[in-house]
C-alpha cells in the first residue's frame, strides 16, 4: 500500500506528557516542562495543514495555543482521543513499561489503533543510558563509545580518584542537554555529583571528548515517500554542531539548533570516510535497538582541530525521543529540530518528515505486544 494511501484512512491525535515518568531503579528521567506541548502541536499543525485528518482536543484549534493540539499521555487522556475518533497516537512523549498505553493495549488493539512511537518496553530499558550504551559496546560497535564510569550515590572518595578529568557528567536517563556538565577538577566534579544525586541514585560520568560534534538521525525500515522501500535502518545526512557553552552544545529552548548546527556538505562528507564510518555504525544501532521510529545520535571525535583532530567518531548519546519542533505555526520559523534540519538535506520539508514518520506507525496487537512487521504494510 502507497504511503498516500495509507495516510488516506488515519486519523491521528497527538499525545504530549502530561506526567513526569516514574522513577526506575532509583533512576528518574526528568519531565519535559512543558511535557512536549509545543512540539505537539506543530506535528498536529503541519499535518492539519497538509489535509491529513487530525483529532484535537479543542475545535477549531488556535495555532497560538499548544494544549489546543494535542490530548495529555493519560488513560483519560487517550480514551478521548480514541473516542473522538482517532485511530492512530503520535505518542509526542515519554514511554516506559507501565505507561497508560500499556495499560489499554487490549482495547486499543480491539479498535485497531496504531501508534507512532518506540516500543514502551524498549524505551524503558534503553532510555538507561549507562546500560545501553554498555551493551552496544561489543561486535562492530566495541571500541566505539567513550571510556565512562557509574558513580552512585555514596560512593567513596577513593571510586570518585578513578574518573579521569575533565570529563562530563550527565543523568543516567537524561533529556537533551538537562544537567549535562563538563568539570576539570575534583570539586567541580564532587559538586556536579551532587547535584545530580538530588534526582537519582547514580550519575553517568564520560571522558570529555574535545572534538568535532556532530549527530545523526537514523530512520526505521518501512515505505516513504520519495525514497521508497528501506529494509533496513538507513542514516540521514550528517548534523555538526558548533558554538558550544563550556564544553556542551546549549538547551535548544534556549538556543535554537538552526543557529548553531548545520548539514554538511556532500564535499565535506566525501572528503573525510570518518563521516561515512560513523553512518553506518549508527545504522547498526537503530538495527540492535529494533527502533521503529527516529533515534538521533551524538557524536564526537577525540581531539579538537588545534590539537591534531580529525581522527573517528566516538558514540556518546543516543536518543530514544529526538525533539520534533517544527516550523509553520505563527512565530514557530526557527524551531527546526536536528532530525529535521537533516530531513531537509534530502528534500523533505517539516511536512513530509511528519508524512513520513506517521506512515511508519505501528499497530498495537494487545497488552504489552506491538505489531513490529507492520511498518510499511
Amino acid at each position: 500500500m502507497s504511503v498516500a494511501k495509507r495516510l488516506s484512512t488515519f486519523r491521528t491525535a497527538v499525545l504530549h506528557q502530561a506526567a513526569p515518568p516514574p522513577a526506575i531503579g532509583g533512576i528518574v528521567k526528568p519531565p519535559k516542562p512543558n511535557g512536549y506541548r509545543d512540539s505537539a502541536a506543530d506535528i498536529a499543525y503541519c499535518l492539519r495543514a497538509a489535509g491529513e485528518t487530525i483529532v484535537t482536543p479543542k475545535s477549531p484549534p488556535d495555532p497560538h495555543n499548544d494544549p489546543d493540539w494535542s490530548y495529555p499521555d493519560t488513560e483519560r487522556g487517550i480514551l478521548a482521543a480514541v473516542q473522538s475518533g482517532a485511530n492512530i497516537l503520535w505518542c509526542n512523549t515519554t514511554l516506559w513499561a507501565d505507561h497508560p498505553l500499556v495499560h489499554l493495549g487490549t482495547e486499543l488493539a480491539r479498535l485497531g489503533v496504531r501508534f507512532v512511537a518506540q516500543d514502551p518496553m524498549d524505551t524503558e530499558k534503553y532510555d538507561d543510558k549507562a546500560w545501553t550504551n554498555d551493551w552496544l559496546n561489543q561486535g562492530e560497535l566495541e571500541g566505539k563509545f567513550p571510556k565512562s564510569w557509574l558513580i552512585e550515590k555514596g560512593d567513596t572518595e577513593d571510586q570518585l580518584q578513578e574518573v579521569t578529568l575533565p570529563a562530563v557528567l550527565k543523568p543516567i536517563r537524561g533529556r537533551g542537554s538537562h544537567g549535562v556538565e563538563l568539570v576539570t577538577d575534583a570539586d567541580g566534579l564532587k559538586r556536579v555529583c551532587q547535584k545530580l544525586w538530588e534526582e537519582s541514585e547514580a550519575v553517568l560520568v564520560e571522558e570529555y571528548l574535545a572534538g568535532e560534534e556532530i549527530t545523526i538521525a537514523v530512520m526505521p525500515p518501512g515505505e516513504y515517500e520519495d525514497v521508497g522501500i528501506k529494509t533496513k535502518h538507513w542514516a540521514l545526512p550528517v548534523v555538526q554542531r558548533f558554538d558550544h557553552v563550556d564544553g556542551i552544545a546549549p538547551y535548544n529552548g534556549i538556543v535554537p539548533v538552526t543557529a548553531n548546527s548545520r548539514v554538511l556538505t556532500p564535499l565535506e562528507h566525501e572528503q573525510d570516510h570518518h563521516y561515512t564510518d560513523v553512518q553506518r555504525w549508527v545504522e547498526i544501532v537503530g538495527d540492535r535497538l529494533g527502533s521503529y521510529a527516529p533515534i538521533r545520535i551524538d557524536c564526537r571525535r577525540r581531539s579538537s582541530k588545534q590539537d591534531g583532530g580529525g581522527g573517528p567518531f566516538y558514540l556518546f548519546d543516543v536518543n530514544l525521543k529526538p525533539n520534533a519542533t517544527g516550523p509553520g505555526r505563527p512565530g514557530r520559523d526557527d524551531q527546526a529540530s536536528l532530525v529535521l534540519m537533516a530531513a531537509q538535506a534530502i528534500g523533505w520539508d517539516f511536512t513530509k518528515l511528519a508524512r513520513n514518520m506517521l506512515a511508519q506507525a505501528q499497530l498495537v496487537k494487545g497488552g504489552n505486544d506491538i505489531d513490529k512487521s507492520s511498518a510499511g504494510a
